[in-house]
C-alpha cells in the first residue's frame, strides 16, 4: 500500500467510525430536536424559505444546515442518524481540506508532506471534536467546515501566486481556481450561521497576510468574479426571506448576532479562559503538542526534526494567527459554547502533528506512541459518546414518543404544558404543530434566553402560526375534547387528562374522550 493509500484508508476509517458513533445516539435536546425538526418541518410543509420551529418562523441563523438536513431525509427519510449525516458531511469536508492543503506544503522532503498530512487528519479525526462534534446537529460544524475551507484555499492562493503572465507584476497574482474557491466558501459559511463565515477567515487572512508581508497580493485577486460568486450563494435568501417576513434582517444580525456578541444577558457565561481549556478537550489529548515549539527553547531534543524551510514557516504563521484570532474573537463575549471553537480545529491539529514530529519524529518508538495514543482517543470518544447516550435517554421524550406514534391518529392534537419537548415532533413526525400552552402574555414580559422567548419572538413574523401558542385556558378546552394529547414535564401538574405513560422525564396524558387511534406511519410495533 503506497503512503497515498494509506492516507485515503485513514480518512475513510475515521469518517465511517463517525458514522457509527451518529447512529447509536438518541437525539439530544434541545439543539439536536430543534434543528432536526426545522429541517423535517422544511420537507415536510414544502416551505424551504422559511425555516419553522413547531411551525413558527425560526430565524435565529440562516437556513443552510435546514436544506442539507431536508434534502437528505428526501432521499433517505426522516430518521435521527440521516439528520446528523449533513454535520458529518461537513466534518468529513473539513479532514478532507485539512489533509489535502498539509500535503502540498513545501517540507524540503519527499514524503513528509503526506506524512504529516496523514498524521494531522488522524489527530482531528480521532478528537472529540470530529467524532463528537462532527456528528451533532447544529450549524457549528457546518460554518467551521467552510470557514476552514475558505482559509485554506485563499491561503494557497496566495502561497502559490504567480506573475499571472506579466512580468511588470512579479510574483503577486493569486491563483484564480484556488481564491474562487475562498470566495464561494465564504459564501455557504454566511449561509450556514451569518457573518462569521465572512468575518473570521478574513480577519484570519488579514493579519496572516501583514505578518508575512504578502498584503499587496491582495490588490490582484479576482475581485469582480469573486464578489459575483459569493454574492450568487449569500444574498438571494436573505433578499427573498426579508420580503416573505420584513424585519429578518434586523432580527438575524442584529438581535441574534451582534447582540449576543456584545451583550451579557444571554445564556452560557463562561470565563475567558473557557475557550483555552476547551481546546485540549476536544483535542485530545494531541493538543499538547502544538506546545512542542515551547519546550524545544528549554530543552534539547535530540530526536527533533530539522528545522522548518522558509515556505513552511509561513503555514505555520497562518495556523498560529488562525488559532489565536479566531479563539480570541469567541473569547470576547460573556455567552461562550464549546462548538464556537471548532472553526480553529484544523489549524490546531496541524500545529500537534507538526509539533510531534518535530519533537518525536527520529525516536524509534514514535510510531508506537502514536498509534497508543490514537487508541486513548477513540477510547475517550466512544466513552463521551456512551455517556451522553445515557444522559440524553434521561430527559428526552424517546419512550413517551414511540408510545405516542402508534397512539395517535394523523388528525389529533398534540398539547405541550409546562416546558417544550424539542425532540418530540420528530421523533413522532408530527403531522400538525403542537399547540404550546403558557401563559404567553406573562411570558413576554419576563422570559429569558429561552424556548419560550424563541418561540414568541417567531410568532412576530406570522400571526397565524403564532396562534399555535395558547394560554393556560386552552387545557380545560382539549380535557373535554376528543382527539386530544397532552405531554408534560414529570413534576407539572396536570388535571383534566388521563395518564397514559409515565416516562423518565416526561408523561404522556390524553383527554377522557380519546381513543387510541390506528397509529402514524412512524409507529414501531
Amino acid at each position: 500500500m503506497t503512503e497515498r493509500q494509506k492516507s485515503c484508508a485513514s480518512l475513510g476509517a475515521v469518517w465511517v467510525l463517525l458514522l457509527v458513533l451518529a447512529a447509536l445516539r438518541p437525539m439530544a435536546v434541545p439543539d439536536e430536536g430543534r434543528y432536526g425538526e426545522i429541517g423535517r418541518w422544511m420537507l415536510q410543509s414544502g416551505d424551504w424559505l422559511v425555516p419553522r420551529l413547531n411551525g413558527i418562523p425560526f430565524f435565529h441563523k440562516p437556513p443552510l444546515l435546514h436544506w442539507v438536513n431536508a434534502s437528505l431525509m428526501a432521499a433517505l427519510g426522516a430518521q435521527v442518524w440521516v439528520a446528523r449525516l449533513g454535520p458529518a458531511l461537513h466534518a468529513g469536508l473539513m479532514l478532507l481540506a485539512l489533509y489535502l492543503s498539509v500535503r502540498r506544503m513545501d517540507f524540503g522532503a519527499g514524503e513528509r508532506a503526506e506524512s504529516l498530512a496523514r498524521r494531522a487528519a488522524l489527530m482531528l479525526g480521532s478528537s472529540l471534536a470530529f467524532l463528537i462534534g462532527g456528528q451533532y446537529i447544529n450549524h457549528d460544524m457546518l460554518v467551521a467546515g467552510w470557514i476552514g475551507v475558505a482559509i485554506w484555499a485563499f491561503a494557497a492562493a496566495f502561497v502559490g501566486s504567480d506573475s499571472g503572465g506579466r512580468a511588470d507584476r512579479g510574483p503577486w497574482v493569486p491563483r484564480p481556481g484556488l481564491a474562487l474557491l475562498g470566495f464561494a466558501a465564504c459564501g455557504l459559511g454566511v449561509l450556514s450561521k451569518g457573518l462569521i463565515g465572512l468575518v473570521l477567515p478574513g480577519l484570519v487572512l488579514f493579519v496572516w497576510l501583514l505578518w508575512t508581508r504578502q498584503f499587496r497580493k491582495v490588490l490582484y485577486l479576482p475581485w469582480l468574479r469573486g464578489l459575483l460568486l459569493f454574492a450568487l450563494i449569500a444574498v438571494p435568501w436573505f433578499v427573498l426571506a426579508e420580503r416573505r417576513a420584513p424585519g429578518l434582517l434586523a432580527y438575524l444580525f442584529g438581535d441574534q448576532q451582534f447582540n449576543r456578541y456584545t451583550a451579557t444577558t444571554f445564556n452560557n457565561g463562561r470565563p475567558w479562559w473557557f475557550y483555552v481549556a476547551g481546546l485540549f478537550l476536544l483535542l485530545f489529548p494531541w493538543a499538547f503538542f502544538a506546545l512542542q515549539p515551547l519546550v524545544a527553547r528549554g530543552f534539547k531534543r535530540p530526536h527533533a526534526e530539522p528545522p522548518l524551510t522558509p515556505a513552511a514557516r509561513v503555514w505555520v504563521a497562518l495556523a498560529w494567527i488562525w488559532l489565536v484570532a479566531i479563539i480570541g474573537f469567541f473569547s470576547v463575549p460573556h455567552s461562550k459554547l464549546i462548538g464556537y471553537a471548532l472553526p480553529v480545529m484544523p489549524a490546531l491539529a496541524f500545529l500537534a502533528a507538526l509539533g510531534f514530529e518535530q519533537g518525536l519524529g527520529r525516536w524509534r518508538h514514535a510510531e508506537r506512541l502514536f498509534k497508543a495514543l490514537l487508541v486513548l482517543a477513540v477510547g475517550v470518544a466512544l466513552a463521551v459518546n456512551l455517556a451522553a447516550t445515557r444522559y440524553t435517554e434521561r430527559r428526552g421524550t424517546a419512550d413517551i414518543a414511540a408510545v405516542l406514534a402508534c397512539q395517535m391518529g394523523p388528525q389529533d392534537t398534540v398539547l405541550a404544558a409546562g416546558d417544550f419537548p424539542y425532540d418530540l415532533p420528530f421523533l413522532v413526525r408530527l403531522p400538525q404543530a403542537m399547540v404550546v400552552v403558557q401563559d404567553w402574555d406573562h411570558e413576554r414580559q419576563s422570559a429569558k434566553d429561552n424556548w419560550r422567548r424563541e418561540l414568541f419572538e417567531g410568532a412576530n413574523f406570522d400571526a397565524q402560526a403564532g396562534q399555535r401558542l395558547q394560554g393556560l385556558d386552552a387545557l380545560t378546552r382539549a380535557a373535554g375534547q376528543a382527539g386530544q394529547w397532552l405531554v408534560a414535564p414529570n413534576d407539572q401538574a396536570v388535571s383534566g387528562f388521563e395518564r397514559v405513560l409515565r416516562g423518565q422525564s416526561w408523561t404522556l396524558y390524553r383527554s377522557p374522550s380519546t381513543q387510541a387511534g390506528a397509529g402514524l406511519a412512524s409507529c414501531r410495533r
